[in-house]
């Protein structure tokens, strides 16, 4: 016969994995993982690098940084995670435009909790500067009662790329 905690972490874990993570687009691509804290036991505290491909706009990625904590709750997947989240985003191509889309149109999110909080990258664009802004923060419901003020943002000049290349007008993509 198991033991009550034995029972309790293998529900927890089936529960988490259950609940899955919600996204827009593809899953990100993992650069490396730094530890920021020891623990002799369990997993340790690590800050993580991630990668993601904007889905609409082809030649841009987005870097970005969270931490991932550690311990018994991080590595059962119970733990709330901060809301420290730095961002940086890049023309790595030419940039082609593959649809229309709205200011703020979401490009990733992801949970960040078992229940509530998720971090979204949003999109946007300055049409008088050609220039794509990107802003990562942090939701704690799927609907926005409070957010949290911690944020990053970034943005992409829409550049050629290759000599003779043509430079397309964020502002000719924007619905609306």
């Amino acid at each position: 016969m198991m033991p009550v905690a034995t029972k309790l972490c293998l529900i927890a874990a089936a529960i988490v994995g259950l609940c899955g993570v919600a996204r827009a687009g593809d899953d990100p691509d993992l650069i490396f993982r730094e530890s920021t804290r020891f623990r002799l036991l369990t997993p340790n505290d690590k800050l993580a690098t991630y990668a993601i491909d904007d889905a609409l706009v082809e030649g841009v990625a987005c870097y970005y940084t969270v931490p991932e904590r550690g311990g018994i709750s991080g590595a059962l997947g119970l733990v709330e995670q901060t809301s420290d989240v730095s961002l940086a985003c890049r023309q790595y191509g030419a940039i082609k435009f593959k649809e229309k889309f709205a200011q703020g149109d979401t490009v990733f999110s992801e949970r960040r909790s078992l229940l509530f909080k998720h971090m979204q990258i949003v999109r946007g664009c300055d049409p008088k500067r050609n220039v794509l802004v990107y802003m990562v923060y942090m939701v704690y419901t799927d609907k926005l009662i409070d957010g949290s003020p911690k944020n990053s943002t970034s943005t992409v000049p829409v550049q050629p790329w290759g000599p003779g290349a043509d430079v397309p007008r964020c502002a000719d993509f924007l619905k609306g």
